[in-house]
């Protein structure tokens, strides 16, 4: 399917909505009053939502300011759940994906937001936010999984560019030809990139795979694609596991920089492309958007509908804020899953969580953003499929699974023995508990 385009709801009703079901019921709460509320946010220098939404907000709610609070991108759930614990967390603070959702829940660290999100009208990805009739957090982006390719080096390789029609083998070819290609042309870059993540493998592998199912502990689904990335390895077509973690790769400096000719990431990396390419941090050069590899024929091309994976990223509300601010913040709540604030996101090359024509023309008008067919199709049209399915169960197995991830990646482990060891710590650890 391709993406939906929920009911517009605008901010001023939104913000009507919320103050009349907020705030504590003995503290009458002045709407006009000066209020101050915190924000989570992480790598402020290159990730300008943050700041986008912020501006956006106090542009028609004077009165309130929002002030941001940076927080380490790669440990930003460890930090967050500590300072949740400590009562030093900030007033609103973002859910990355679907991951800890649960987590934070179920231990009583996110607020009631039904007022905000009822605003909102049949927002997708506000049914991940729902537990018993309540929301417990809204959605401000929806990013997929894309392939991102460099045409110069492409050309330069003198293979053919993406068509939208390719399954991994097709693309595993791709690697490897644009890798001899370049060393035929004198350059070091490398055919493809792939991060040091585990959703590089495995997101994939359970988005497209027939019957694949996180929570069953049936972990063999994932074999075929561990395969084919140790095979691109092994072939020097992308750098190592190993060598990415010692030497701190970063898939930004490699697709950015022009070290690698294809990299599979999320639509959130437009933006910062086109920030990184403002401040000089990445070189300027022609490069498009094509679909994910697709498991088999039958999601391929521009006349199917390709599989990805990719959680929404959503905003909750610290329990312990002062009741004085929780008129403001679920106001604010409210902003940033709306098609204003979605709009804001466009201009800077966010995927907002709002779907419309409008936010897709204004993300493709901007500079330096590709504007062949094949790049908007890649962008609008796709199933998205949850990378963590909401469980209790969730943030056990991904850590089982992270776990093979290193192991298996690094050659430390046969798959086959990995594999294997990841289920019965699956069962024992996790499904049985």
């Amino acid at each position: 399917m391709k993406r939906a385009i929920p009911a517009v709801v605008s901010t001023a009703m939104a913000l009507t909505l919320v103050l009349a079901g907020c705030g504590g019921e003995d503290e009458p709460v002045d709407p006009n009053a000066p209020v101050t509320i915190t924000l989570a946010g992480w790598s402020l220098s290159s990730t300008p939502e943050f700041k986008t939404l912020a501006d956006g907000f106090k542009a028609t709610h004077s009165n309130v300011t929002v002030e941001l609070k940076e927080y380490d991108a790669a440990n930003y759930d460890t930090q967050m759940i500590a300072d949740l614990a400590a009562g030093t967390a900030p007033d609103v603070y973002v859910l990355k994906n679907l991951k800890n959702f649960y987590t934070y829940q179920s231990g009583g660290q996110l607020l009631d937001v039904s007022d905000a999100g009822s605003a909102l009208g049949e927002l997708p990805a506000l049914a991940s936010y729902q537990v018993d009739g309540k929301i417990y957090a809204v959605p401000y982006r929806q990013d997929s999984w894309v392939l991102y390719y460099n045409k110069e080096l492409f050309d330069k390789a003198k293979v053919a560019h993406p068509t939208g029609t390719w399954t991994w083998d097709e693309y595993a070819a791709a690697a490897k030809q644009l890798t001899a290609g370049l060393k035929a042309a004198g350059s070091s870059a490398t055919g493809a990139y792939q991060h040091v993540w585990q959703s590089t493998v495995q997101g994939f592998a359970l988005a497209q795979t027939p019957g694949a199912d996180l929570l069953s502990g049936d972990f063999a689904y994932l074999k075929p694609y561990y395969q084919r990335s140790l095979d691109l390895q092994a072939a020097g077509a992308q750098p190592t596991f190993g060598t990415a973690n010692t030497n701190k790769l970063t898939y930004q400096a490699q697709f950015g920089k022009q070290q690698s000719a294809m990299l599979l990431m999320g639509t959130w990396y437009v933006a910062t492309l086109l920030n990184q390419r403002k401040s000089g941090e990445a070189d300027t050069f022609d490069w498009g958007l094509a679909p994910a590899p697709q498991y088999d024929k039958s999601t391929a091309g521009t006349s199917a509908t390709p599989v990805t994976f990719g959680d929404p990223t959503g905003m909750g509300i610290n329990p312990k804020i002062s009741k004085s601010k929780v008129a403001a913040a679920q106001a604010f709540l409210a902003y940033v899953a709306s098609e204003d604030a979605g709009k804001a996101l466009a201009g800077i090359g966010i995927t907002p969580a709002q779907a419309s024509d409008p936010i897709t023309t204004t993300l493709f008008a901007l500079d330096g953003v590709p504007s062949d067919d094949l790049s908007k199709f890649a962008y609008g049209t796709h199933e998205i499929r949850p990378e963590n399915p909401v469980s209790k169960h969730t943030a056990g197995m991904q850590n089982v699974l992270n776990d093979l991830h290193s192991a298996v990646m690094s050659d430390s482990k046969g798959l086959d023995e990995a594999i294997a060891e990841a289920q019965t710590r699956a069962k024992n650890e996790v499904l049985n508990q």
